[in-house]
């Protein structure tokens, strides 16, 4: 069997077309990821799931999606419920610290109920992110709260909810993307923070969360560190920041590769990122152009990157046997109250 390649990809639809199964049988993506664009029904979504993974003949390769609650929310009813946002979850935190806890934990065990079913292996949460007054909302109610404690407390309990349910975690956007007064998908967002103000907030909630499997980047550029790159591209931000002082030596992703806040055609800006130190590359719009330039452009997984590859894939766990309706139940009695 091939090696993988660097990098994660989507697909266009409900299905894999032809030419889809044939670049990733010739490219062999790490991995995948799924768009509200790909979910239809439930049979239709464990099809896909199978056909991905059959495409490059590994039956537990990692499927992705960014199933939050609140706004970013890929599956929904009927297939899922509806969950509430990370802030709902931090408002109960700040009621009462052990009922937060223990939400944010039923929370991330009710997501892999949910995902499991489909085959998906990897969830894009927790968001470590810890805005401040004035900021972009392209964040906002998706994060736990507005200091770094009560963001590390809700991020490491939904991420140990995911894990119990046989998940991972994918902790998102390293090194902290609070402070965007811009939406990254749209544009670059550039953060004149001090390093000390960075490293007394932002920097917190990844420094307690090192020893997670797999964390994806922030598209920002922070003056302090590196002015002229977006963290994702900066190798200064990766081995200063990232790997040095968070000390996170787990599979760092990118954000996608196609959002605007990144520069230069796909092949220039997937170079840019393998460039940087970052272990793979996520291009998610599924247009093949696109993905085969990325392909083009990224290496065969080996040395470090090949090692955090594994160590992620060795992550996974057995699910804990524990009772879904009765965490439900529970669940859903909390915001019953609230």
């Amino acid at each position: 069997m091939s090696e993988s390649k660097a990098f994660i990809s989507g697909c266009k639809g409900h299905l894999l077309t032809t030419e889809e199964r044939s670049f990733f049988a010739g490219e062999r993506p790490w991995g995948f990821i799924l768009f509200g664009r790909n979910i239809g029904e439930r049979e239709q979504i464990c099809d896909l799931v199978a056909a991905l993974r059959d495409s490059i003949g590994n039956s537990r390769a990692p499927v992705l999606i960014d199933q939050e609650g609140g706004r970013v929310q890929r599956i929904r009813p009927p297939l899922a419920p509806q969950y509430p946002s990370g802030l709902a979850i931090g408002d109960i935190y700040r009621r009462d610290n052990a009922l937060g806890l223990r939400a944010a934990w039923l929370m991330g065990r009710l997501h892999a109920f949910d995902l499991t079913r489909f085959g998906i292996n990897v969830d894009c949460l927790p968001v470590l992110d810890v805005p401040v007054p004035g900021s972009h909302d392209v964040i906002g109610n998706r994060a736990y709260g507005h200091d770094p404690a009560t963001v590390t407390a809700i991020g490491q309990a939904m991420g140990e909810g995911l894990k119990a349910g046989g998940m991972l975690p994918v902790m998102k956007h390293m090194p902290g993307h609070g402070r965007t007064l811009v939406d990254s998908h749209h544009s670059l967002p550039v953060v004149n923070a001090s390093l000390d103000e960075l490293k007394a907030s932002d920097f917190l909630p990844f420094v307690a969360m090192k020893d997670e499997a797999m964390a994806m980047s922030a598209h920002m550029v922070f003056t302090a560190i590196d002015p002229e790159n977006p963290a994702t591209t900066s190798p200064k931000v990766v081995r200063e920041i990232i790997r040095d002082h968070i000390g996170f030596d787990g599979l760092l992703m990118s954000d996608d590769v196609s959002m605007n806040a990144l520069a230069g055609d796909m092949s220039t800006r997937a170079r840019g990122i393998i460039d940087a130190g970052l272990d793979l590359v996520l291009h998610c719009h599924g247009i093949v152009e696109e993905m085969k330039a990325v392909a083009n452009a990224v290496p065969v997984l080996a040395g470090d990157r090949l090692r955090r590859a594994n160590a992620a894939e060795a992550a996974f766990r057995e699910p804990d046997g524990t009772d879904e309706e009765a965490l439900r139940a529970e669940f859903d009695a909390m915001f019953a109250l609230a």
